[in-house]
């Protein structure tokens, strides 16, 4: 048993925020259980973990600092990428109400390509400025990245405990990729409390825990979101086919026209079945082919009423086993 000075063992958590963004959109849209992690469960989670590691009362256990690093796109960039932005403050709203202290940079472009610069630098410069000030018992890294390496002995050396939340997954995405993420083996060895949450997750026994259930956000209606978009065309309305996870397609002859998940808004993608009556406009992607945008699950009732203004087509005709276009 571990006595914590003055009583409390105090907890620092620093998330890598686009590795932690990443588990997330695996667990709602890929993986059987379709939700987000929740910030609050997980942190509620930490606590009784180190509780049981250190064999103190959970109430002695105490987030005292909550930090999120992650690089970010201009608010003008997420404007023109349907509702990015307004995600974005969502996520931001969520933090602020878990006391989480929020730390961005912008994406440089490199290539032709948006990436993070500097974001894991800052987040290890904060960890140990932090770690030595206030003195956390237990510093807690909720990454992947072996970068962090360093900054685990630094820690080390300051008497701190360092416990590690990593997920292990690999999945297919929607254009039919292989996503493999993995752990770096030199990051798990140096620290006091690896933790494995991929496998706590997925037991059988632990799944039903109540510990771990929280560690999932509990589906709620959508808020009512501003739809002020600007469009690429004209709405158009028509039913889903094909969903997959994370992806689906709508019916628009001559060829069905593919969405991502980000693509949906006033909703959630997981609430969208083969069927389903949608609004939404077209845009052409980089590989020059039309798709669904602004995705919006409507009812019949809208959905008849819009064909009538519309004067448009039958869908009646259209087979599901149609050809896919992305």
């Amino acid at each position: 048993m571990v006595d914590p000075v003055n009583g409390v063992v105090r907890i620092g958590v620093f998330y890598d925020g686009n590795y932690f963004l990443h588990v997330s959109n695996y667990y709602n849209y890929f993986h059987e259980r379709r939700r987000r992690i929740s910030i609050a469960g997980l942190h509620h989670f930490i606590r009784q973990q180190i509780a049981e590691e250190m064999a103190v009362d959970v109430s002695l256990c105490h987030v005292v600092d909550a930090h999120y690093f992650r690089g970010r796109m201009s608010a003008y960039e997420a404007s023109q990428r349907g509702n990015q932005l307004y995600n974005d403050r969502l996520f931001d709203d969520v933090l602020m109400s878990e006391g989480v202290v929020t730390h961005y940079l912008p994406l440089r472009t490199r290539g032709g390509r948006k990436e993070e610069k500097g974001i894991d630098v800052w987040l290890a410069l904060e960890a140990l400025e932090l770690t030595w000030m206030k003195k956390y018992d237990v510093l807690v890294l909720i990454t992947s990245d072996g970068d962090f390496v360093p900054l685990i002995r630094k820690v080390n050396t300051l008497g701190t405990r360092v416990m590690v939340l990593s997920w292990d997954f690999e999945y297919t995405d929607d254009t039919g990729r292989e996503i493999v993420t993995r752990t770096s083996q030199d990051l798990l060895e140096e620290v006091t409390y690896p933790v494995a949450m991929h496998e706590i997750i997925d037991n059988r026994v632990k799944g039903k825990d109540s510990t771990v259930s929280q560690l999932f956000v509990v589906q709620e209606s959508a808020p009512k979101m501003y739809t002020g978009i600007v469009e690429t065309g004209d709405v158009k309305h028509s039913r889903t086919l094909n969903m997959k996870s994370g992806y689906g397609f709508v019916a628009y002859p001559p060829n069905n026209l593919f969405f991502h998940y980000q693509d949906v808004i006033e909703g959630d993608f997981n609430e969208i079945k083969d069927g389903d009556y949608v609004q939404f406009t077209t845009d052409i992607n980089e590989k020059g082919n039309e798709v669904a945008k602004n995705v919006k699950k409507i009812t019949q009732e809208d959905y008849e009423r819009a064909r009538e203004e519309e004067g448009d087509f039958d869908y009646s005709d259209e087979e599901e086993d149609s050809p896919n276009r992305y």
